[in-house]
């Protein structure tokens, strides 16, 4: 089955856990879209209804108003019934890591307002310890960013700024990332602390803690991981 068609069909298994009058989050990223295109086919055949949502990226947010989906903020509506996301990898425990696209700053904050965070991925993101498959992004803030991208490579990681073309890449907070990679995780939460006691770091894209359901898709189906 083509990634596309299985990241389609975790999607939309994943929006089967919605009901109608719920606040929702909306995820960023490929995997994600399809979750929000299937939010949008639901409400316009009436399947859902009043239903009102917060987006996790600007390019979330304009598919969303493109699709009819009502928007709002964690200013009108601080908890959130079931965000749908995707993620880069996945370990036994279900932490992960997110944010090769960037976002992971406004997920992480709609996912700690979340009382059921559903991350969904295609199988291939499934690893044995965070750091395998993925690096760590680390939001920064552009000022010094290379005496942080320094710190960030005393906890032993190989490090990058992020760039497209040879600019940065900003993120939608107009910050920079830097990619750090490192060769499996032993203790991602000692590496959480440690990224986040550095000056200079924003957030970073490790998710420990917060998913309760990971919707898996391979060519042999769909399962449901729970915490």
């Amino acid at each position: 089955m083509p990634l596309d068609e299985l990241k389609r069909a975790a999607a939309h298994r994943a929006v089967e856990f919605l009901c109608s009058g719920m606040v929702i989050g909306l995820g960023s990223g490929s995997t994600s879209r399809y979750a929000t295109l299937r939010i949008g086919e639901r409400l316009r055949s009436g399947e859902l209804h009043d239903i009102v949502a917060i987006p996790t990226s600007e390019d979330t947010a304009q598919l969303a108003r493109a699709l009819g989906i009502p928007l709002t903020t964690l200013e009108e509506h601080s908890r959130i019934a079931v965000t749908i996301d995707g993620a880069d990898e996945v370990d036994p425990q279900l932490n992960v890591t997110k944010g090769l696209g960037g976002c992971h700053l406004r997920e992480k904050i709609v996912a700690y307002a979340t009382d059921h965070e559903i991350i969904i991925v295609d199988e291939s993101k499934l690893v044995p310890r965070l750091g395998t498959r993925s690096p760590v992004p680390v939001e920064v803030i552009r000022f010094g960013w290379r005496v942080t991208e320094a710190a960030l490579a005393c906890t032993g990681a190989r490090t990058r700024l992020r760039a497209r073309d040879g600019v940065p890449v900003l993120t939608d907070e107009r910050n920079y990332v830097i990619d750090c990679a490192y060769e499996g995780l032993e203790s991602p939460d000692t590496l959480a602390a440690q990224l986040k006691a550095i000056p200079g770091v924003v957030e970073h894209g490790l998710f420990l803690g917060v998913v309760r359901t990971v919707v898996v898709a391979s060519a042999s189906g769909l399962r449901i991981l729970e915490r």
